[in-house]
């Protein structure tokens, strides 16, 4: 909700819609992916700039200026040949977000990285301790806690997705598979975006960006309702996303080899 700096545009270059935006999902690695993408000598990023503008948010009780095209290409100043974008993780979930960035960039691929629900709860309550003992040892906001558990349930989130996007223009990427094929995932995600696959993997693609932090471990009882609670929709998201491998979801790992539901959509492109 705050004011954001729109940033100087360069002699020679110009601004126009991003020509690439990550909108999901929180604690999944999306820094480290964006990061790596940042590191291709045709994609460009004002200094100083985030990576997560957050510009749709302030519009969520549909107040939007006429003028909110401009505004938002304003933040993508780039020369000619180079391409440009953000990562905010909130556009996936705010279900106002991705109604306005498709007036806004219509034609801007779109990425996505998901991760073990559960263990993208438990990166989520992570942070949330952290910020806790910064602000003298507060208790944790419950509403919060909840908004940690609500965002693992990426079916609904990905079907809107679709329904707004067509789905040649979103790549659904498993944080699980990028960090056991780094290259070949990063390389899937260049030629997605129109780049070529860098000739060798940037450091920053081999290392994760930000230090380890310790997650909570959480109890039996705990862990098993919310798997309970998740299963259904981690179903319906393979039948929607079938190249996700669940495998790779040691909480969800049972669920592989199942039969799709009868009634299942037929999959619309590749998504892969």
């Amino acid at each position: 909700m705050k004011p954001l700096p729109v940033p100087e545009c360069p002699p020679g270059w110009r601004t126009a819609p991003p020509d690439f935006v990550g909108v999901g999902a929180q604690r999944s690695g999306t820094s480290w992916w964006y990061r790596a993408i940042e590191q291709h000598p045709q994609v460009v990023r004002i200094e100083g700039q985030s990576k997560e503008l957050h510009y749709f948010g302030r519009f969520w009780n549909g107040d939007v200026p006429d003028d909110l095209e401009e505004r938002y290409h304003s933040f993508f100043p780039r020369p000619e040949g180079a391409i440009s974008g953000e990562w905010t993780p909130r556009y996936m979930y705010d279900f106002w977000s991705l109604r306005l960035l498709r007036r806004a960039a219509p034609d801007a691929r779109i990425l996505v990285l998901l991760r073990d629900p559960v263990e993208r709860f438990r990166s989520g309550l992570a942070r949330l301790m952290r910020r806790s003992d910064k602000r003298r040892q507060q208790p944790l906001d419950l509403m919060m806690l909840g908004d940690a558990m609500n965002r693992g349930f990426y079916h609904n989130q990905i079907q809107r997705l679709f329904d707004i996007y067509p789905s040649e223009q979103v790549l659904v990427l498993q944080y699980e598979r990028c960090a056991r094929d780094t290259r070949g995932q990063l390389d899937a995600t260049c030629r997605f975006l129109g780049l070529e696959p860098f000739e060798e993997l940037p450091d920053l693609a081999q290392e994760r960006t930000r230090p380890a932090h310790d997650k909570p471990t959480l109890s039996d009882d705990m862990r098993e309702d919310m798997v309970r609670r998740l299963e259904d929709d981690v179903r319906r998201l393979l039948d929607l996303c079938p190249q996700i491998d669940v495998s790779l979801w040691r909480n969800f790992a049972h669920l592989a080899g199942e039969a799709p539901a009868l009634d299942a959509p037929a999959a619309a492109g590749s998504r892969s």
